[in-house]
This record gives structure tokens, C-alpha cells and sequence, in this order.
């Protein structure tokens, strides 16, 4: 591939685009699958249906993509804050120029409670000594006869089959079949380890070594292999045991008391195949004339890719892109709508401030304020009013009761009256026998003039 960086006749400037596709081209040719585990956050998950989130630890982030094709194979719904473990390749986002990891699979990182029981168990026995190098055996030079601890139908026993019949077709296997994870697994798998040791000394089965193991899984999976019981089983083997659990990245407790640790199920069987020299001698001549023929045929190919692949994008990988980049776009879209419903609502909130400042009713309030309180204050002054006429009203009562001839009349005193009820005031008007009515205090009289003395006044 020709470098634009180095050109003795004139620089060539690359477009952002092309540089970003060598870079996306190095990431991918130059990292295999790789075993990543962190903390989510900043988790989305568009119509599109693919999941966008960062991988965080203490210190550091990285950009995640997971196709839908892939999480829905995922059999929990993940959430910011997730412990979880990725199996992922590197990559570079093109259409950002971002680093970030494409995810095919994601489990639990089974952090908590089991990983608290693990490191519990693994101090305990640690200070027992049971992983101490003095006490674990060597493995036997030459193996003739295997015994294998794990289940009859899963990749392991098919992997370890698989590498003793291409190394060593001659070596004789026996399967002591358990389970390998679930509930009695780890009492399953101690049973058989002693029974492989009680056969072998009774001799009913010759054993030169015992493969305990199985495939890959989370830690919940993998929790038999890390049961003490399992852990005690081992230690207390008589044959030489070679733990093979899980993944090379994987590590249980069985790893640890075993006398000897393989990576994989398949390097388990390869550790205990004998060393088949003459054949390992042809085959390196092999391998090395077949490297150097594929290393030609691998220039002149990796010549012609590289000239394609200047011309021709893979369509995938444009989709993926394209389907990227639209969910960036939806995402735009979404916070777009938000700002212009939030600008808005705070409009609409400054037109009812304007409109409410504006309004009537506080004005009406004020005047209905200021009538009550004159009303109060006419209420008040007629109220004293009535009270002053009152007080007038009893004294001009008074008066007119202390001028009233009923007064005179208690005192005894008399008014005389003729027939016409004209009031008599002077005797001289009267002659004798004439009849007059005399009002008293209480009642009246009628009365006769009997005489009318002379000399009186007025007469």
C-alpha cells in the first residue's frame, strides 16, 4: 500500500474521509476479538433498534455500537451503571472520526456477591497452602491413558477429542461425565475426580492424568469450578490434574489448586500429548515452506485488496454507517424538537405575564377595596349620627316631660272643662249649677257649681 506521507517528488494531502478509512482499516486488520470489561453509561437505544453506549473504568471511556442482528441475542436488558464484559472488535466511526468498539456478544461481569465468595475462598485456601508450587505433582512424560471430568456433550470434550486424535490418536480416553454448571454440578465433578482416583488404584483403569473442565461461559457459569468442594477434590488427587476452564481470559479456583493450568480445554489436551518429534520435524519443514508460499501469495493478495479496497466499500460497512449516522440524526431531531417546545413554553409564559399585568380584575379589586371601605366609614358616621339624635331626642323628652301638664296633674291639681270641653281657667266664666268635667291624674269627674263665690278673682 502506498503511504501519501512519504512522496520524495511532492507531498500528496489525503481527504478526511480517506484518512479516516486507512485508520478504520488498521484498527480492523491489526486487533483480532478482544475481551473488554467496564461500566455502561450514556446508554441509547433508537427505533433503529441497535444499542449506542461508553464503556467506562476509573480512568478511561470508549465509544460502543451493538447491531441489532447482535443484542438480540442478549438475554438481559442492559442499563447505565451494568458491570458487563464485551467480546468486540476495534473499529473507527468513519462519519465522526471516533473510536469505538463493535460488539458481537455481552454478558454480566457476575461482579457482587459470587465475586466476594470468590476472593473469600481464594484467601482461605491460599493460607491453607493448597496453592503452593511444592505440592502440586509433575505432569507425566508420556501420557497413554486419559481421564477427562467434564460433560459428554459440550464443546469441551468435542475440542479435547478433537486435539488428541490430530496429536495423538493412540492415547486412550475415559469420560467421567458431570455437570458442569447448575445446581449439584460442583459435588458431581468432586465425586468423579475421586472415583478416577479410587479406579486407578484399584487398577481397573490405568490413569497417567485427569483433565478438569469446560468451555467458556459468565461467572455464574463457570461458579462449579470455583465450589471448595471441587477445590478440596483436586488437592486431595492422587493423579496429576490439569484444569482447563473457560476461556484463556477465564479464572476459577480449580485453576489455582490444580497442578498444572491450561488456558482452554484444547490446550489441555495439547499439554498432555507426547511430543511426537519426527513429525513435529516434517511439519516445521512444512510450515516453513508453506510460509513462505503464503506469505508470496498473502503479498500479492493483501497488493490486490488493498487495491480494491482503495475502490470498492464493503456495502456492510456503509449500511452500518449509514444506519449510524441516521440515529445520530434521530438523536438531533429529538433534542431539535425539545429546545423549540422549551423556547415555546417560555413565550407562551411571557405572554401570560404580559397578559396578566394588563388585566381588569386587579383595578376591580382596588375599587371593590376602596367601596368597602367608604361603605365602612358611611356606616360608621351613620351609625354616630343616629347615636347624637338618640341622645337629643331623650333630652328634648325630658324636657317636654318635665313641662307637661300631666306633671302638674300627679301633684293633685285638676282641669276643669265645660260641656264643650273648652278648659276653665277663670270662675268667672261659670254660674252655679252648671256642669263641668274635672280630668284628674288618672280618670275623670263630673262635677256640679254650687257656688260661685263673690269677691273672687276674676269674677
Amino acid at each position: 500500500m502506498s503511504n501519501p506521507f512519504h512522496n520524495n517528488a511532492q507531498p500528496v494531502a489525503m481527504t478526511v474521509s480517506q484518512l479516516n478509512r486507512q485508520v478504520r482499516s488498521l484498527l480492523e486488520s491489526h486487533f483480532d476479538f478482544v475481551w473488554v470489561e467496564g461500566e455502561i453509561s450514556n446508554f441509547a437505544a433508537p427505533s433503529s433498534g441497535h444499542w449506542y453506549f461508553s464503556l467506562k473504568d476509573g480512568s478511561a471511556q470508549v465509544r460502543c455500537a451493538m447491531f441489532r442482528g447482535r443484542n438480540q441475542r442478549v438475554r438481559f436488558q442492559p442499563q447505565n451503571g451494568d458491570h458487563i464484559r464485551l467480546r468486540c472488535r476495534v473499529s473507527l466511526y468513519e462519519g465522526r472520526g471516533e473510536f469505538q468498539l463493535i460488539v458481537e456478544h455481552m454478558e454480566q461481569a457476575g461482579a457482587g456477591a459470587l465475586q466476594a465468595a470468590f476472593e473469600q475462598l481464594k484467601a482461605r485456601l491460599l493460607a491453607e497452602g493448597l496453592f503452593a508450587p511444592e505440592r502440586k505433582k509433575p505432569l507425566p512424560p508420556h501420557v497413554s491413558h486419559l481421564g477427562v471430568v467434564t460433560s459428554p456433550t459440550g464443546a469441551a470434550i468435542h475440542d479435547i477429542l478433537t486435539v488428541l486424535k490430530r496429536r495423538s490418536p493412540a492415547i486412550e480416553v475415559t469420560i467421567l461425565p458431570v455437570a458442569v454448571q447448575g445446581e449439584g454440578a460442583a459435588a458431581q465433578i468432586a465425586a468423579a475426580i475421586e472415583q478416577a482416583n479410587q479406579l486407578h488404584k484399584q487398577g481397573r483403569i490405568r490413569l497417567d492424568a485427569l483433565i478438569v473442565g469446560r468451555g467458556g461461559g459468565s461467572l455464574e457459569d463457570l461458579w462449579a469450578f470455583n465450589e471448595e468442594i471441587v477445590a478440596r477434590a483436586i488437592a486431595a488427587s492422587d493423579l496429576p490434574v490439569v484444569a482447563a476452564v473457560g476461556h484463556e481470559v477465564d479464572f476459577s479456583i480449580a485453576d489455582l489448586v490444580a497442578d498444572q493450568r491450561a488456558p482452554t480445554p484444547s490446550a489441555a489436551a495439547e499439554m498432555l500429548s507426547p511430543d511426537q518429534r519426527e513429525q513435529l520435524q516434517r511439519l516445521r519443514k512444512l510450515e516453513a515452506d508453506l510460509s513462505r508460499l503464503m506469505r508470496r501469495k498473502l503479498a500479492d493478495a493483501q497488493t490486490r485488496l488493498d487495491h480494491l479496497r482503495a475502490r470498492l466499500k464493503h456495502p456492510g460497512s456503509l449500511l452500518r454507517e449509514q444506519s449510524q449516522r441516521l440515529d445520530d440524526l434521530e438523536q438531533r431531531l429529538i433534542r431539535a424538537q425539545r429546545n423549540l417546545l422549551a423556547r415555546r413554553q417560555g413565550e407562551i409564559a411571557l405572554l401570560e405575564s404580559r397578559l396578566r399585568a394588563r388585566s381588569p380584575l386587579p383595578r376591580i379589586r382596588q375599587r371593590q377595596q376602596e367601596l368597602a371601605a367608604q361603605q365602612q366609614r358611611l356606616e360608621t358616621a351613620m351609625q354616630g349620627r343616629l347615636q347624637s339624635g338618640r341622645q337629643r331626642l331623650a333630652h328634648l323628652a325630658q324636657m317636654l316631660d318635665s313641662l307637661s301638664p300631666l306633671n302638674t296633674l300627679a301633684r293633685g291639681y285638676a282641669i276643669l272643662s265645660d260641656s264643650s270641653g273648652a278648659v276653665i281657667s277663670d270662675a268667672a266664666t261659670v254660674s252655679k249649677g252648671d256642669r263641668l268635667q274635672a280630668r284628674l291624674a288618672r280618670g275623670r269627674l263630673d262635677v256640679t257649681v254650687e257656688d260661685v263665690p263673690e269677691g273672687e278673682p276674676g269674677r
